[in-house]
């Protein structure tokens, strides 16, 4: 993460200086939410928040809590699945945009005798292929490149939360060194609860265990790191009285 520190906010509209925009001999320039690319070579905020770059991967976009989810290709994103058809799943993203597609093919070794029957209200982790302001958009749950999951699928058992897409995007790339970082899940873990999180884009993340209260636990250290957009110092003193709690 490279420009966190810079603390650039930027509004609908605004005209991008140069300067901050991520140039990389090899790898083109990869527009993320809240940006919009006006030929040749303007680009211009579509929603007021703060504006971040990665270098290594010379992708840039908007950081913000609110607002509507805005798929984008490559987002990874919790659905669930509203109905099926002959060849599609048409899954809910957000409780105010319409279905995504997701192909009944579209799933690691998938073939129309073995691919996964899913009961509407299932929830799959799921990866958007294919995103246009003018169609709805499509999902996978196998990469394209490799036939491989790569840990998307459907999530069977545990308990969805809904988060806000600040948070959901600060848990996908918790691994930075950004001062707002998020360590409630590996402080957790540090205490010996054991359990598995999946995240989505759209606001949502999924927690797994087989213990209930690890669940409630791990759901509840995330919701209140959020609301209360807590400190790492405040994130590991949360931690540490839930687990006492718990035992």
């Amino acid at each position: 993460m490279a420009t966190d520190s810079e603390m650039v906010f930027v509004l609908p509209g605004d005209g991008i200086d140069a300067s901050l925009i991520p140039t990389h001999p090899k790898r083109p320039l990869r527009l993320g939410p809240g940006l919009r690319h006006i030929p040749p070579s303007t680009i211009v905020p579509t929603i007021a928040g703060q504006l971040v770059t990665d270098h290594k991967k010379n992708s840039l976009w908007v950081e913000y809590n609110g607002g509507r989810y805005i798929p984008a290709v490559g987002d990874l994103v919790i659905g669930q699945v509203d109905r099926s058809a002959a060849d599609f799943y048409y899954v809910a993203l957000s409780d105010y945009s319409s279905n995504a597609s997701l192909p009944q093919l579209a799933f690691e070794m998938a073939t129309k005798k073995t691919r996964p029957n899913l009961a509407t209200g299932a929830l799959v982790y799921a990866r958007v292929s294919l995103a246009n302001r003018h169609m709805d958009p499509e999902l996978e749950c196998v990469n394209s490149s490799t036939g491989k999951a790569d840990g998307l699928g459907p999530l069977v058992g545990g308990m969805l939360y809904s988060i806000s897409l600040g948070m959901a995007r600060r848990l996908l790339m918790r691994k930075s060194v950004e001062e707002g970082r998020v360590v409630v899940l590996e402080e957790l873990g540090a205490l010996g609860l054991a359990f598995e999180t999946a995240v989505g884009r759209n606001g949502k993340m999924w927690v797994n265990s087989e213990d209930t209260k690890t669940v409630l636990i791990v759901g509840r250290a995330v919701k209140e790191t959020d609301e209360g957009n807590l400190t790492v110092d405040q994130q590991k003193k949360l931690v540490r009285k839930l687990v006492k709690e718990m035992s």
